[in-house]
């Protein structure tokens, strides 16, 4: 995770509009795929039938576009934006997700993570959005899903 010196919620204003860079890739394998089918009930063909999403389109199967939204939590954290003295952060909603591009099994994901907004709540509440920008590792120059996620921190 990296470190930035004085970074805490009370400074997080001076901190909007700051790229904290590109996660590690993770690997989106057909295994992860079939687990996130079976937890979620979604076991469309395109994301478990490997023969048949072979002779698709596509020729392969994809990702659940949720799967690749679930990833963004955890980039959060890799990547450092929630500030230490956060005594709490909770998962606040979605403002805006589009899925731009499927994820064909066995790609590797990175996401990129920019604090995009910081909004005042009081009683030692903080409302921060992040705007999270997801990538097939190797095609950096196209990105798969944007989703502008919020979370509550309190200190």
């Amino acid at each position: 995770m990296p470190i930035v010196l004085d970074y805490r919620i009370e400074n997080l204003d001076d901190h909007v509009g700051r790229d904290f860079g590109l996660t590690e890739p993770v690997k989106v394998s057909q295994a992860l795929i079939d687990q996130f089918a079976q937890c979620s009930r979604d076991a469309q063909w395109i994301h478990v039938d490997v023969d048949r999403a072979r002779a698709s389109a596509m020729g392969t199967t994809i990702a659940h576009g949720l799967l690749t939204l679930s990833l963004t939590t955890a980039a959060q954290y890799e990547l450092g934006v929630f500030p230490e003295d956060a005594s709490q952060v909770l998962n606040y909603g979605l403002d805006k997700v589009r899925f731009l591009s499927p994820v064909p099994s066995g790609a590797s994901v990175a996401i990129r993570v920019e604090l995009t907004g910081v909004e005042r709540k009081g009683s030692g509440r903080t409302l921060v959005r992040c705007r999270n920008t997801a990538y097939v590792a190797d095609a950096l120059e196209r990105p798969v899903m944007v989703a502008d996620a919020l979370y509550m921190l309190v200190a």
